[in-house]
Parts: C-alpha cells; structure tokens; sequence
C-alpha cells in the first residue's frame, strides 16, 4: 500500500493509507460508502470526477480520517502576538506556540466519542477545512491557514494536484472492489498503532486484497 502511493508525497499517502485502514476496521462504513459510490456511478460504469460532489458520505469519511489522523500532529510554530493569559497560564509576548492539531481532534469536550471513527458526525455539518472551526484544525486555523492545503491530496499516479484527488481515488477503489483483510486476519484484530513523528503514519503497513 505504502509503495502505491509514495509518489504523491507523504502527506497524501499518509491521508490514504489511515482512511482506508479505519474503513477496513470498519466494515460497515466501508458498505456504506460502497453503496454509495456503486449508487452514483453504476450508470457511468467507472468514477469521474464528474459527481464527486455528491459523494457526501465519502467525503465525510475522509475529514473524519483527518480528525483522528491530522497530516501533521503539531503544527507550524506561531507567535504569540502579545501577552496573554490562557487556562490560568500566562503567555508571554514574542514566545513561539505549538499547536497539538492531534490531540485537539480528539477533546471530549468537543467531540462526542471522540477517539472513535464516525464520519456521520460531519453529514450535514458546516465544519471544514478552512480553520474557522478551532476544534478542527488540520492544517491551521483563521488566516494563515496552511497553504498547502490544496496540495495535500497530491497523488502522482493522477498528476494534478486537487482537493479532489483523494476523493477520486478513494471512490475509485470503493466502486471496482471489495476489500479483504490477508489470511484469517478479522477487521477488530487490524492495528491501526501509530509511529510517532513529524508526520502520524500507521506502524505497520497497511495491506488488503482487492477482489473485482
């Protein structure tokens, strides 16, 4: 898995690699979007770019994916613009702040069931991924937003990049295949551990069988 999508960059294949690991731990979800995409696209008889944008369970599962498994764990030191008092705690002027994108994705005190992969909880929500909503901040919040943004779901074998991308590439694989975890291996037995670094992948690599 890891080999297919190391072309895009690794934030890209980062992104696909969790999704498609918390769908594969997820069998339902995985149905879901399935029927979804199977749904839409059954007349066309292959996935274009043409109706993404009526894949909106699919869509909700990869801002759910970015929730849980933000490109980036800590985000790009800011400074602090002046002295400031926050939870009891007295910020300076001119000091550098991190901020912990991973842990925020996962308060209780804003998501319910927090370390738990629902992608409905975005159906019909107006949270995205522009940074107005502090309690989502994958890439940044407010103005200075991570430019990159739009360049995260870079994945080569497609060679344009696009926020888009992802969203293909994922209903691509949904609509051709079914997916099927290697030897007697059941989905609540898959490990989604993590390796700890500048980037959160999966600990191990993530390995499926596609059937047609």
């Amino acid at each position: 898995m890891k080999d297919i999508f190391s072309a895009g960059g690794e934030t890209s294949s980062t992104a696909m690699e969790w999704a498609i690991g918390e769908m594969i731990k997820n069998p339902e979800i995985t149905k879901r979007a399935q029927h979804e995409v199977r749904s839409i696209y059954n007349d066309k008889g292959n996935v274009d770019e043409s109706r993404l944008h009526e894949l909106k369970y699919l869509h909700a599962i990869i801002k759910e994916t970015l929730r849980l498994h933000p490109s980036a764990p800590l985000l790009l030191t800011r400074e602090c613009g002046q002295q400031c008092k926050i939870n009891g705690y007295d910020i300076p002027a001119k000091v550098d702040i991190i901020v912990n994108a991973w842990a925020i994705g996962r308060d209780p005190k804003y998501w319910i069931e927090a370390e738990k992969f629902n992608p409905s909880r975005f159906l019909d929500s107006e949270i995205d991924y522009k940074g107005n909503n502090f309690e989502y901040i994958p890439f940044g919040a407010g103005r200075r937003i991570c430019p990159g943004i739009s360049t995260l779901f870079v994945l080569a074998v497609f060679g344009e990049p696009s926020q888009e991308v992802i969203e293909l590439a994922l209903a691509q694989l949904l609509f051709h295949f079914d997916w099927k975890l290697p030897g007697e291996l059941k989905p609540q037995e898959f490990d989604m551990a993590e390796n700890l670094g500048w980037t959160i992948r999966p600990k191990n690599d993530i390995q499926f069988i596609p059937i047609p």
